[in-house]
């Protein structure tokens, strides 16, 4: 069958958010942060592993018997480069570091190095929070580099200062050993904030998942029973004074229709429904037939099985709420069969397309934006396409193609 005019989906490959990106994404991330530490955890390691480092050097300074003036001094020193690291190393604070990191950085320069000359091998160990400070600050193309030369810095200082060839190479190892620890700890504090906060925004996109399932199912399901029941009682309604037994027969359909309604919203909470391509034809056929429009049903071949299964069924549901809805059709086709490609093609065609005011046919599926927009999504998720519009002798054609059994690497 030629088709013109028609609105293809057919190449389209957009994948449903809600199905298998985000699960598997959140497994992920919850494998991630399983065994990492609480943030306020690892932040309190860090601040030890800093207050220590401190300590090692304030007592080094203490095992010299310095003057009261120059204790003083290193104590207040000692309390501002402390701050300033937590400046550099804390994430909460990195909005203020991007701004002002190159200038923090240029004080605790300042403060790790002029007291070297006065404090001499005491103070040597402050150059590895200095280190750490430069990696945490700056881009990694400057800060690697930069920290090689804080290291040969401080190696070189111990000569200058007439310090032993061990004491220098302590201070040189201290200083290496020191800037990357100091820097590990600030990174792993960081991610741990960043992996609580990915689970966290994990949480929220499923909570906005489901809501999402739960608006397209309900329009998918309740669209058609609505449909049916109000195209059951305008009938009945015409019955019920000189036909009182279908009138009563009609009534008795509209109450089944009602209580499967209530069932599939039941089901829709549970988050589970299964739905056969077979039954819902009959149910079609049955619903169209009792509003005087004449409906063919064929299906052959290998029907679509398992989750496919109830995707189709929903695309068959949907087109015949729209054909109710959107057409003043007399005849609809409903077909089903198995192409070369062993997919399953479900075809629904019907005739009573409205026309605009300039006489031209207008596209039902261009006034129905949620339902075959859905379609598309559960179709895309399980490997399908959608293709709908006007054919050339008039009638409204929505063709789906999907494959008969769900491919492995979706099932899992």
């Amino acid at each position: 069958m030629t088709r013109s005019g028609r609105s293809r989906t057919a190449g389209r490959r957009d994948p449903d958010p809600g199905v298998g990106g985000l699960p598997a994404l959140s497994s992920a991330v919850s494998k991630m942060g399983r065994g990492a530490p609480p943030p306020h955890l690892a932040l309190s390691i860090l601040l030890l592993v800093e207050c220590g480092f401190v300590l090692v050097g304030f007592l080094n300074i203490l095992g010299e018997e310095p003057a009261t003036f120059t204790l003083v001094a290193s104590v207040i020193g000692f309390a501002l480069i402390f701050v300033l690291q937590l400046v550099h190393s804390s994430y909460q604070l990195r909005q203020f570091r991007a701004r002002w990191g190159r200038w923090t950085l240029a004080v605790q320069a300042l403060l790790t190095y002029l007291p070297l000359l006065t404090l001499g091998f005491g103070w040597g160990g402050m150059a590895g929070f200095f280190g750490a400070s430069v990696l945490l600050v700056l881009r990694p193309q400057v800060a690697w580099p930069l920290f090689a030369a804080v290291t040969a810095v401080a190696a070189a200082t111990g000569p200058l200062l007439g310090m032993d060839l061990l004491a220098t190479v302590y201070i040189a190892v201290s200083t290496v050993l020191t800037g990357l620890i100091v820097y590990g700890l600030s990174r792993l504090a960081e991610l741990v904030v960043e992996v609580q906060e990915a689970q966290q925004e994990i949480a929220r996109l499923a909570v906005t998942q489901e809501r999402l399932r739960f608006a397209r199912d309900l329009h998918d399901l309740l669209g058609y029973s609505l449909s049916a029941i109000t195209l059951k009682s305008e009938l009945a309604r015409r019955l019920v004074h000189g036909e009182t037994d279908r009138a009563l027969a009609e009534l008795e359909s509209i109450l089944e229709i009602s209580r499967q309604a209530l069932s599939d919203v039941r089901t829709v909470a549970r988050g589970y429904r299964d739905m056969s391509l077979a039954t819902e034809a009959v149910s079609a056929q049955a619903v169209l037939e009792a509003g005087g429009i004449r409906a063919t049903v064929d299906l052959r071949g290998r029907l679509p099985e398992g989750e496919v299964d109830t995707i189709m069924a929903t695309v068959l549901r949907e087109a015949v709420t729209n054909l109710l809805r959107h057409s003043k059709a007399e005849n609809c086709r409903i077909a089903c069969w198995t192409d070369a490609a062993g997919d399953a093609v479900l075809t629904i065609v019907n005739d009573g397309v409205e026309q605009s005011l300039s006489g031209t046919l207008q596209d039902p599926s261009s006034r129905d934006g949620s339902g075959l927009q859905n379609l598309q999504f559960r179709l895309a998720a399980v490997g399908g396409r959608l293709a709908s519009g006007i054919d050339t002798d008039g009638c409204f054609s929505l063709r789906a193609e999907a494959p008969v059994r769900l491919p492995p690497h979706l099932a899992d």
